[in-house]
């Protein structure tokens, strides 16, 4: 994947605690596994699926925030995880103001997951 074919948004999946923190603090320094492993997680609109049923399978009032990678510049880097793919890590806080949206998670009929737009 070169620069240019990265996209601008990704994805961040958030418990309604998280999203709370979120929304209150105006920054969400990480779910344990991020603070673990020393960034955030983060995923593409077509990595999402995957991560919500591989780590959030089972789990109830989700929330997926959309993130503009752009605003965090060199904080965010590509690196691989899962089969090898590219994935998109915050090396800093996630901030309220670089979400462009947020909803709680919902799919729609085919199963895909539907993805927070801006209002």
């Amino acid at each position: 994947m070169s620069n240019t074919d990265k996209p601008l948004t990704a994805y961040k999946v958030l418990t309604a605690e998280q999203m709370a923190t979120l929304e209150r603090d105006g920054s969400f320094a990480g779910a344990p596994v991020d603070l673990a492993d020393g960034y955030i997680h983060l995923s593409t609109a077509d990595q999402l699926a995957e991560t919500i049923d591989k780590h959030f399978a089972g789990q109830a009032d989700l929330h997926i925030v959309a993130v503009d990678l752009a605003a965090h510049g060199d904080k965010v880097r590509w690196e691989p995880s899962r089969g090898g793919q590219l994935f998109p890590h915050l090396y800093a806080l996630m901030l309220l103001e670089t979400t462009i949206a947020y909803s709680p998670l919902a799919r729609h009929d085919d199963g895909s997951i539907r993805l927070p737009i801006a209002g």
